[in-house]
């Protein structure tokens, strides 16, 4: 009689390598990436955002003039300002709006001020002039990673708003120091991924949301551990694969800047 137990142990023990991700891309591969220039018309730039089956709709429109505390505090320049929201029918279950509750959520808040840092840090205020852009990112549907696909979209969207402003004679030069892109990155099932999807952003041991720029310097790390803790090794696996995936992000930045301003 063959020893049951000991084989239940050895096939326990035999290493079957990484699982398969839900939708059985490798670890270290972006879901489908695609921006649709000009979505929203009466915007100064505008792009729909796709990052797999998330799609943010990024705005940006320009008001010639800058906010208040500017003018008392006699700061030169311009400014940027940023907003999120998810629409009622972005995720499964309808969202309430934040004008219903009579305030956004902390969530929201976050996610704008986390916006808004990201493309201050690659826009050259100066070079605005006293005019604020204003960016909007409005999600139409989620399936992880909105606040990533909202930066990486925005980014876009202000660089053609640029080039409106340029077009029209407005400024002397683009006010864009930098592209900026964000992934998120993560530790799912033992294996460290790249840009994860809502099934395995609901499941993660570990997940970090990481805006850099293209010359390769972070804007920010946002990390944590769900119940659970990362060592170096993870980290830096992780930062890794947010750097491989931030230049794919921003080569396709660039290429559907040229491609719309042609």
């Amino acid at each position: 009689m063959p020893d049951v137990y000991s084989s239940f142990a050895a096939l326990s023990t035999k290493s079957f390598g990484p699982m398969p991700r839900p939708d059985g891309r490798a670890a270290d591969q972006l879901r489908p990436i695609s921006f649709i220039p000009g979505f929203a018309p009466h915007a100064t730039g505008s792009v729909l955002s796709c990052f797999g089956n998330t799609r943010v709709i990024c705005s940006a429109m320009v008001e010639e003039e800058v906010p208040r505390w500017m003018k008392v505090q006699g700061v030169p320049g311009g400014w940027l300002t940023a907003e999120y929201s998810m629409l009622p029918y972005s995720t499964l279950e309808r969202k309430q709006r934040d004008s219903s509750k009579g305030r956004p959520d902390g969530r929201s808040i976050e996610i704008q001020r986390l916006i808004g840092r990201s493309l201050r840090a690659v826009i050259d205020l100066d070079a605005l002039g006293a005019r604020t852009i204003c960016v909007d990112c409005d999600v139409l549907q989620a399936d992880g990673g909105t606040r990533t696909a909202a930066i990486t979209g925005a980014c876009v969207a202000v660089a053609l708003a640029g080039q409106r402003l340029l077009a029209e004679k407005k400024i002397k030069k683009l006010p864009i120091k930098h592209y900026a892109a964000a992934v998120s990155v993560g530790v799912v099932g033992g294996e460290a991924v790249l840009d994860l999807n809502y099934l395995e952003d609901k499941d993660a041991a570990v997940d970090m949301n990481v805006v850099m720029t293209d010359d390769g310097r972070f804007v920010e790390v946002q990390g944590s551990g769900e119940e659970s803790t990362f060592t170096d090794t993870e980290l830096a696996q992780m930062l890794a694969l947010a750097r491989k995936g931030v230049a794919e992000l921003i080569g396709a930045q660039q290429a559907i800047i040229e491609a719309a301003t042609a």
